[in-house]
This record gives structure tokens, C-alpha cells and sequence, in this order.
């Protein structure tokens, strides 16, 4: 990537130099009796959740373990080697500069970097929504600014409405075009205004611009569809949704546990907030005054019989199994070059290259290294020989920064507060959706739902089982992709206990085991003490574990996870008691999930994602959900991404569509007359085209409005005028063409182009028809 380049040759320019700178800113319930264990022990299966207690969590420390092994600093992550292409520092390779208003820019570049925005570039996104009338050249960079100055702006008071007229507070009146697109842009697109504090919570449940659009029915209430919801809401839609369960949230579960005088709330589903540099739950957290708990990366590691791994045997392996994950990638690189599309399992190629350099020979070597590779599976909800090598790690450029955190109380505290006042229909297990010209038709238990579209946002794994019908079927292209992305398998125990036995000092440890088809089996344990309000441990089970740990009791898996316990601190003369409660997933065996989130397998890319997002039925029926989104797979936030990114979708479909209406019924004849008269000397003529061109440019990249007129016995009128949008190279493309039914397929097929009337040009080609009309004499 080039280094970052300054975005406007004068910042004041744009910027008024009193502006003040912004802060730095699953599976269900269900009680198995218990019949070798005296606590009650869940399995999970669905039914409503208990209130979760809102009061602060308390720390229960009392027989706190006794310092453990050496500590080591291990970051829960997915990604293990850099292989990114990541935005570099924005301030690196810059002139030096003395005004503070360059230093509030950057920072405020620095703000859009991490929630997303390219460093001096426009997103697919704002260039679809022709937030500039040409792309590159000062008005871009100008734009870039002032959208970097308002949504840093709002990120840093999250608790207020930013209006349009406080973004154009420190903006130059000059500006003012830029400040209305940047503003249009962000706020449809979710990228301001949103959340749970009561001042947006209560914009968001009427229609920010008054205009009351289409009815949308929603497929799902996790986290997409509970933010796509309000979003639209908040755009004058009609929403109503639909959840097969007796609550929102989908997989995000919080259980309230509870017993001999203790309480706390578990995370069976969704838990780690992924890094918190601009991410929208981080958002969430501040509006609702939430203080998050920052993942402590110390976490020690135990042998199976409970002593504590060597620190120098530690180290050695880690830096081997980075090496391993290196070798590969520079494999990959040249299987690639060499020949498309090879792909072979990552577990394979890593298992290759272990053999080869002969690491992790011994036996303490050989735990180690199945416990990262069993934490790698963690992160992919797979086993190491279902992910791609060529793609596993697509998303890591686009990973989030910042701590990974907690959230006190549990996330279904974001669930509540996103489904509170909206519409939703619980108990309503989708089973058809049906499109056409002129709507949709959702059929659930035994009712029919009918809309102008519909969002659907059940898991990857529904999809996979074919659990709804889709009448026409999904294009063979979406079923391809839906076959090839892999759904994969993450499972817990969690335990309430009587007291903190294993320390506070500490949110993480892990266990090894000498089996290595069963490393997966409680191999890292989380403590919630500090955030869930009681002495709360959660076990985790991946990778081939996962999967036969559904297929056990929920009290051999419990004493299973306590024999691990006591074995650890047992010897350090800390008694590990039974727990008050403990609570064991299902995903796999779920029927609204199928598993626990997506991963990239072999023969599948990134690309796979986008093919999952796109609409069908010529913008009927459209997809949300994390295994939509091909920068945040796997996440809550990329969960919460993809429903925005609905909304903005549905809306400018909504618009479109309201456009043509508009052409077909209304006769703008103030429009026409204008458009006539600056028709009357037009730049270009060529049968029955014409094209009139930006007068402020000699480019020919730049913008031309062209006209066709259509003549006819018919026509109510005697003629038809149409128009289009296109660059001046491709006017005179079009009148070197011979006829003008060469000229109208090459409009559509080669430019992409429709003609539109008078009514529905586009904000860009409304500019255009002003610079000309200014231009032209009177």
C-alpha cells in the first residue's frame, strides 16, 4: 500500500479553525436431572431466558489461589503470523506540520481508520452512493475530510443525536454539498446514530426523514436482525419479525445461574468482544454506561497431571508453532502463483512441515503444540482438517484492534435493549419464503407474511440443512457458496461455584491433554468473577472434542471438567468443590443454529461471503448475518455490521424503485423544460443521442449527461425523453458506434447503464444539469 498522502493541499479549506477536537476515543435452557451430582446441571435447549440481573458484578476471591506457574502473555486471537494489509500509520510519511487543525485531522483519519474507512480512498459503499460527482481530484479529498470530521464527531459523545446541523457547525458554508452527502452517507449506513442511548433509541423508532417506505419482513432476531430492525425503523419502513425461539438474540445467550447464595450471568454463545478499537458493541457498552474488563492476556498452562508446563519448553514451542504457521503461508503463496485454486487442508500442511523439522518430538512438546493448534481450532469452530490453507486467515487484515473484553452482566444486555418496542413474533419457525415482481411471502407456523421485501439472517447452518424453502430457489451460484463456506462446532461448560477457588488475579488458563484427538476437551477455561457477578468458570470444547462432546451426558461432562480442576489444585492445597450449578451446550444438536459460527474450508474463500450477502429476486430478498460478512466473520460485531449494511441496501432499493414509480405516475414539467432547453445546444449529437458535458472539466473521465428520444404513435406525447448518467469517453464511444440499437446495448450490456426520466436522476447528475445551466447563457 502506498503510504497515506495528505487528503487536502489546504485543511482549512475545508475546516473552520475553531472546531474543538473530538476525545480519543446457545442453545437454550433446559434443566437435566441429576443423578450423580447434587448441583443442577443444564443441558442447553431452547426456552425463555431468565432476567439477568442488571446490579454491578462483585468479585467473590475468597481462597484465592496461590500464585501459579510462571505467567506467560498469550493473546486469545485468531490470527498467529502477519501476513496483513492492514492501513498503515496514518501520521508515518507525513510533511511536518505545525497548525492543530492538521494534528485534529488526523486523528480524526485515525478514528475512520478503525471502524473501517480506507485511509484516502472511498469505500465500494460511498462511490455506489455517489457521495462525490467524481472520483479522485480535490472534491474526494475535500469529502474525506469532512466525512472523517463528522463521524469523529459523533464518536466522541455516542449519547447524543448528532444532527445535521451541528455537522455543519465547524464546516466552511462553502462545504455545505459535502457535509450533506458525508452526513446522508453515514447515518443510512449506520455509521453514526446509532445504538441504546435513549436520546438515539428514541430517533430510531420513527423515520429520520418523515417518508414512509416499504414493509420488511425480518427472518431471524440475533443480533442482524434485531440492528437491521431499528435501522430501517429508523428509515420509515415497516418492519415485523420473525424468531423460531421464545427469545431474541439467537447466539448470543446469557443464562442467569444461580444457587447457594450466589448469582451470575453466563455467556453460553457469543462472549469476547474481539478487539474494541471501533467496534459497535464497544458503542453499545458507553452508551449504556457498561465499564468493560479488559481480557488479561496472562494465561498459565497445566500438564494433565497438573503441574505447571516448563516456561523455557513453553516458549520453544510457541515460536515453533509461529514458525510452522509461517513456512505454510510461504507455501501457499507459491501454490498459488503457480497454480490457481490448489488448496489442501491446513492441518495437513502444518502436520507436513512438523515432520519435516522435527519439532515438537518429546512428549510435554507434543501437548504443547496440539494445545495451540486445538486454541487455533477455537478460533475457526473446526478442525484442522476441514480449514483452507490458501484462505483460512482471509478476514485477518480487517481484524479489529485494541483489548478483547468482557462485558459485564452478559450481552443479552445489548439483545434487551436492541429488542425492546420492536415488533417481534416469537415462536414463529420460518419454514418457505416466496418472491416474485410483487413482494414477498413468509410462511411461519402455520401464517402467512407478506412484504415488499425480506431480510434473512438465520445461521449458515440452517442454510446448510435446508431448513427453509426458498420458492424460486436460491441462484446455483448462492447454494455453491452456502456448500462451500464451513459452519463449525464451539461448545462450553459453564460452572457456578460457591466461591472463587482458582484467584482473580487471572482470566485465563489452560490445561493439556495427551490424547491428541481429544486436545480440544477443556482446554481453556474462562473466569467471568470479575464481570459476571459471581464465582462463574467457563470450559471451552473445540475442534473434534466438540463434537463428541454432544454426544456425552451432561454429568460426565461435568466431572470430566472437575477431575481437570482438582488435578491442578488439588496438589497447590486448594479444594475445588462441586459446583452450585452447571450449564452444558448444545450448538450442534440446536436447530436454529446447526453449529456455532462460519470458517473458511477447503475450496472456499472470502469471496464465498460476499456471493452469501447478495440479494435475489432483483432486490427482494436479502442476507444478513456474520457468516455475510467477509471482513468480521465469526463475530458479534460482524453480526451487527452486516444488519446495517441490509438496511443501507434496502433502502436504496426502496428508492429506486419509488424513483421509477414516481417516472411512471408524475410529469415533472418544470424538469423537462429545463432539461429541454439545455438540450437545445448540446456538446454531442448522434441519431437519436445526445449528451451535454461538465463545463468545468476537460477530463473524459468526467461526468456527461446523455439523452435518447424516443418517437411513437403511441406515446402520450410526441416524443419520450430518457437519461443517463455517463463519462464523457464513453459519449463519444457511443457516437462512434454505427445505430442506435448498437448504441442502446452497449448502454446497457458494456456501461451498465439504465435510462431513467427526468424525475429520477441522480443526486450526482442533478449537480451536473446545475453546473451546466450556471455555464450556459440565459
Amino acid at each position: 500500500m502506498e503510504p497515506p498522502q495528505d487528503t487536502s493541499e489546504n485543511p482549512n479549506d475545508v475546516l473552520s479553525d475553531d472546531d474543538s477536537s473530538p476525545e480519543n476515543t446457545n442453545p437454550d435452557d433446559q434443566e437435566i436431572p441429576s443423578t450423580t451430582l447434587d448441583p443442577p446441571i443444564s443441558d442447553t435447549q431452547d426456552e425463555s431466558s431468565d432476567p439477568v440481573p442488571d446490579e454491578q458484578p462483585q468479585n467473590t476471591n475468597s481462597n484465592p489461589a496461590e500464585p501459579g506457574p510462571p505467567a506467560r502473555k498469550r493473546r486469545r486471537r485468531k490470527r498467529f503470523f502477519t501476513e496483513l494489509i492492514a492501513n498503515p500509520s496514518f501520521s508515518k510519511n507525513r510533511r511536518p506540520r505545525i497548525s492543530g487543525l492538521a494534528r485534529e485531522m488526523d486523528t480524526e483519519a485515525l478514528i475512520a481508520i478503525s471502524v473501517g474507512f480506507p485511509v484516502d480512498s472511498l469505500t465500494e459503499e460511498e462511490i455506489e452512493a455517489n457521495v462525490v460527482s467524481r472520483i479522485g481530484g480535490q472534491e474526494q479529498a475535500n469529502y474525506i475530510v469532512v466525512r472523517n470530521h463528522i463521524l469523529a464527531r459523533w464518536r466522541s459523545n455516542v449519547s447524543v443525536w448528532l444532527t445535521r446541523e451541528h455537522a455543519l457547525e465547524s464546516i466552511r458554508a462553502e462545504h455545505k454539498n459535502l457535509v450533506n452527502a458525508a452526513y446522508n452517507f453515514l447515518l443510512e449506513h449506520g455509521y453514526i446514530n446509532f445504538g441504546l442511548a435513549p436520546a438515539v433509541k428514541e430517533a430510531k423508532l420513527k423515520s429520520f426523514d418523515g417518508v414512509e417506505r416499504a414493509n420488511v419482513v425480518i427472518v431471524g432476531a440475533g443480533l442482524s436482525g434485531l440492528v437491521a430492525a431499528r435501522q430501517l425503523v429508523s428509515m420509515g419502513f415497516k418492519v415485523v419479525i420473525l424468531e423460531g425461539r421464545t427469545r431474541p438474540g439467537g447466539r448470543v445467550k446469557t443464562r442467569k445461574m444461580k444457587g447457594d447464595g450466589v448469582v451470575a450471568a453466563a455467556d453460553l454463545g457469543g462472549s469476547v468482544l474481539t478487539g474494541i478499537n471501533g467496534n459497535p458493541l464497544g458503542v453499545l457498552a458507553r452508551q449504556m454506561g457498561l465499564p468493560l474488563h479488559k481480557v488479561r492476556d496472562i494465561c498459565p498452562l497445566y500438564l494433565p497431571d497438573g503441574k505447571a508446563v516448563d516456561a523455557d519448553v513453553d516458549s520453544r514451542i510457541e515460536v515453533s508453532f509461529n514458525k510452522l504457521l509461517d513456512r505454510v503461508c510461504k507455501l501457499r503463496h507459491s501454490m498459488i502463483e503457480e497454480v490457481k485454486s490448489v488448496d489442501v487442508p491446513l492441518g495437513t500442511a502444518l502436520e507436513a512441515f512438523r515432520s519435516v523439522y522435527k519439532v515438537a518430538e518429546d512428549s510435554q512438546e507434543s501437548m504443547l503444540l496440539n494445545w495451540h493448534l486445538a486454541n487455533l481450532e477455537y478460533a475457526n469452530a473446526s478442525l484442522m482438517a476441514n480449514l483452507s490453507m490458501a484462505y483460512w486467515d482471509q478476514d485477518d487484515p480487517y481484524e479489529m484492534g485494541g483489548d478483547h473484553c468482557f462485558i459485564p452482566g452478559g450481552n443479552e444486555r445489548f439483545v434487551r435493549a436492541l429488542a425492546e418496542d420492536l415488533p417481534i413474533f416469537y415462536g414463529r419457525t420460518v419454514q418457505s419464503i416466496r418472491y416474485g415482481i410483487d413482494g414477498v411471502r413468509v410462511y411461519a407456523g402455520g401464517q402467512e407474511f407478506c412484504g415488499d421485501m425480506a431480510l434473512c439472517t438465520v445461521p449458515l447452518g440452517v442454510l446448510k440443512k435446508g431448513s427453509i424453502e426458498f420458492v424460486p430457489e436460491l441462484p446455483q451460484r448462492k447454494k455453491d457458496a452456502i456448500q462451500r463456506l464451513g459452519f463449525g462446532l464451539l461448545n462450553k461448560v459453564a460452572m457456578l461455584f460457591s466461591y472463587n477457588f482458582w484467584g482473580g488475579e487471572i482470566d485465563t488458563f489452560g490445561h493439556l491433554t495427551e490424547d491428541p484427538s481429544m486436545r480440544g476437551e477443556f482446554f481453556l477455561f474462562y473466569s467471568y468473577s470479575s464481570v459476571s457477578g459471581g464465582p462463574l468458570l467457563v470450559a471451552l470444547v473445540a475442534g473434534d472434542a466438540a463434537i463428541k462432546f454432544e454426544l456425552m451426558s451432561p454429568v460426565e461432562s461435568v466431572k470430566r471438567v472437575l477431575n481437570i480442576l482438582r488435578g491442578i489444585f488439588h496438589p497447590k492445597g486448594i479444594v475445588v468443590p462441586d459446583p452450585v450449578q452447571a450449564v452444558c451446550t448444545r450448538w450442534g444438536k440446536d436447530r436454529f443454529t446447526y453449529g456455532s459460527y462460519s470458517h473458511v474450508a477447503i475450496g472456499s474463500s472470502g469471496d464465498d461471503y460476499d456471493i452469501l450477502a447478495e440479494s435475489v429476486g432483483d432486490g427482494r430478498v436479502f442476507f444478513a448475518g456474520e457468516a455475510t460478512n467477509k471482513q468480521y466473520p465469526a463475530t458479534m460485531h460482524g453480526a451487527f455490521l452486516s444488519g446495517m449494511r441490509e438496511a443501507a441496501n434496502m433502502l436504496r432499493v426502496a428508492r429506486r424503485r419509488s424513483l421509477v414509480l414516481s417516472d411512471k405516475v408524475n410529469n415533472d414539467l418544470e424538469k423537462c423544460d429545463t432539461l429541454d432547453k439545455l438540450f437545445e445546444n448540446p456538446d454531442l449529437t448522434f441519431g437519436s443521442f445526445s449528451a451535454l458535458f461538465d463545463p468545468h472539466s476537460n477530463d473524459v473521465g468526467s461526468h456527461a449527461l446523455i439523452r435518447v428520444k424516443f418517437h411513437g404513435d403511441k406515446l402520450t406525447s410526441s416524443h419520450l425523453c430518457l437519461y443517463g448518467l455517463i463519462t464523457k469517453k464513453q459519449a463519444i464511444q457511443l457516437s462512434e458506434m454505427n445505430g442506435d440499437g448498437n448504441r442502446m446495448n452497449s448502454l446497457y450490456r458494456d456501461f451498465g447503464v439504465k435510462l431513467v426520466g427526468g424525475k429520477g436522476l441522480s443526486n450526482v447528475a442533478e449537480l451536473l444539469i446545475s453546473r451546466i445551466k450556471a455555464a450556459k447563457p440565459t
